[in-house]
């Protein structure tokens, strides 16, 4: 199954960092749909295991439209604070830390008269593509944060970009210098972005700050209790696993999530939600079983774990999530094997994924009549 990033982006510059940036399995995509089908949680189509596909040709019901987005409610205005010294014409600041799933803050602070000039912020990533950064600026008029128009290096894998917004500073000076907001996030994996920022003043002078580097991090989270070819037998023990996010990051991660999310077909049926249990051990209340959620016209299933931490993930905090797995009886004997695995988010913006594969075996009903009777 193919891995990608599921997370809409609204530019092109959004849409070619999920291109770039497709790096997490396909359980993100299981867990988007599901959320899509208006099913409830742990529902399955009628009549055992399900037919692979089924449902999902042409024959297959329309699905209601979806209704209109809302457009994003206007956000509280930043105050950033000016940057450089008071010699410098453009400086440029960015946070210490880019958290992967959270936005970043950065300015361009200018000390010198612009009339309809250009930022430039040419960026240099290392350890992941350049097309994955988002950087937008705060536009005071609308309340809005908008993205800046980019522009990558050519290949797969652009390590160089160049991201430009118009300015006006007219009364901008080293007494009385103009601060632009920006905020910058990582959609991909740790590594280092590089920034140089310089300014076109409208007069024929470009300036030019000290370039600024800062680190994209992600908190740290292991897997423990699942191996390279684990089997589950048919209406056997469960078997356990736990999910420990420690926070390395100097941020605190206010909605954490996980997923969770399985995919098994055989030659004519797939696992269905009654076939694997999935459970969680809660604080209070023990194992409590979590239902899976159908994909749709995906034959797979996924859910999102209850949360572990009480409000945000601090620096240093650490969230365990202690899990166990299990095969029906009833699980289709074709199906001798399932892609599974974990995802852990911000929100909506995963940077985190493992993948927990598993092969199916025993539990096979025995058929003690003669062939020829079997053949009738």
């Amino acid at each position: 199954m193919t891995r990608k990033v599921v997370q809409q982006r609204s530019s092109a510059a959004r849409k070619a960092a999920l291109r770039t940036a497709a790096a997490l399995t396909a359980g993100l995509a299981l867990v988007a749909g599901a959320a899509g089908t208006g099913q409830a949680a742990g529902a399955a189509p009628a009549g055992g295991g399900a037919q692979a596909g089924a449902s999902c040709g042409e024959a297959a019901p329309q699905a209601a439209p979806a209704a209109p987005a809302k457009a994003a409610a206007p956000e509280a205005a930043p105050a950033p604070a000016a940057t450089g010294t008071a010699s410098q014409k453009i400086s440029y600041g960015v946070d210490s830390q880019l958290p992967i799933g959270l936005w970043s803050s950065a300015g361009v602070t200018l000390r010198t008269p612009v009339s309809q000039g250009k930022v430039r912020l040419d960026v240099k990533t290392a350890g992941f593509s350049t097309a994955s950064l988002v950087v937008q600026r705060y536009e005071p008029r609308t309340h809005r944060w908008i993205d800046l128009d980019a522009s990558t290096g050519g290949g797969s894998w652009p390590d160089r970009g160049v991201y430009t917004f118009p300015v006006t500073a007219a009364d901008a000076s080293p007494r009385h210098p103009r601060t632009v907001a920006l905020r910058l996030q990582d959609l991909d994996r740790p590594g280092t972005v590089t920034v140089a920022a310089s300014v076109s003043d409208g007069r024929g002078h470009t300036y030019r700050a000290p370039a600024r580097t800062t680190t994209a991090t992600r908190p740290q989270v292991t897997v423990d209790g699942w191996r390279r070819g684990t089997t589950l037998e048919r209406g056997g023990a469960p078997r356990p696993l736990t999910v420990t996010v420690k926070n390395t990051t100097n941020r605190a991660y206010p909605a954490l999530t996980a997923s969770y999310y399985a995919y098994g077909a055989g030659k004519s049926r797939a696992l269905v939600p009654k076939d694997v249990t999935l459970r969680q051990y809660r604080h209070g209340k023990g194992w409590v079983r979590v239902p899976l959620l159908a994909g749709g016209c995906d034959p797979g299933m996924s859910t999102t774990l209850p949360p572990v931490a009480k409000g945000p993930l601090a620096p240093g905090a650490t969230a365990v999530y202690r899990l166990d797995l299990a095969v029906a009886g009833s699980a289709p004997r074709d199906v001798t094997s399932a892609d599974a695995g974990v995802t852990v988010a911000n929100g909506d913006q995963s940077f985190f994924s493992a993948q927990l594969p598993f092969a199916i075996r025993g539990g096979a009903r025995q058929d003690h009549k003669p062939k020829a009777e079997q053949e009738r």
